[in-house]
């Protein structure tokens, strides 16, 4: 089978995969998306009161996007665009997912997975930048949307590759999840966004406010 149809085939069928539902659903029988802010992401898990439930979603939804960049690059013989572009089709997939009406989580943590799969470096200076923004302010959304949003910075710094699909790839991830994180940036500016650890469930405002 040609390498990119492959590769981008199991990336979207990765990426679609959306393990905060499906963690919730098996465990708890419940549905994620009736609790707090709606999302099925591992934010709006940990806060639904499955702490344990929301790091496996984290964890499970890096590995998930990681895992579609390193097949593409093995499948592809190294072929960094065929990477990059997995990488974008993954986060696509967890956003829009085919299972849930394609409508998933906002990909905080699966952009996290194919950044560190493209450049390690990236990913782990992004990932301090997350967690200092995150331990000065308790906001998730913020830290997610700060970190993400350096992204190009770094990745374009240790990268020396700067093809079209490169240079879209780098930029286009972090503005997907800029803008999906569009009602947490009006509640951060109006001061209604609510910190990591504060008391929120379905319905109150505090619990539509999750990331």
């Amino acid at each position: 089978m040609n390498p990119w149809i492959l590769s981008i085939s199991l990336a979207y069928l990765l990426g679609s995969i959306p393990f905060g539902y499906l963690l919730v659903r098996i465990v708890r029988n419940e549905d994620i998306r009736e609790q707090g802010s709606g999302n099925i992401g591992a934010t709006n898990v940990a806060r639904s009161g499955a702490k344990g439930l929301g790091l496996a979603t984290l964890l499970l939804d890096m590995g998930k996007a990681y895992l579609a960049v390193i097949i593409a690059r093995r499948v592809g013989a190294g072929n960094y665009d065929l990477a990059v572009t997995a990488a974008v089709v993954a986060v696509i997939g967890h956003v829009y997912p085919v299972w849930l009406g394609f409508r998933g989580g906002k990909g905080v943590a699966s952009a996290l997975g194919v950044f560190l799969a493209l450049t390690w470096p990236a990913g782990v200076a992004i990932l301090l930048i997350f967690a200092a923004v995150f331990s000065l302010t308790r906001y998730v959304s913020l830290a997610s949307i700060v970190g993400l949003a350096t992204f190009p910075l770094f990745g374009f710094h240790f990268v020396a590759q700067r093809t079209p699909m490169v240079i879209f790839g780098f930029l286009f991830i972090p503005l997907l999840i800029v803008l999906k994180h569009h009602g947490n940036i009006r509640r951060l500016l109006s001061g209604t966004e609510s910190r990591f650890g504060s008391k929120s469930g379905p319905g109150t405002a505090a619990g539509k406010a999750g990331a």
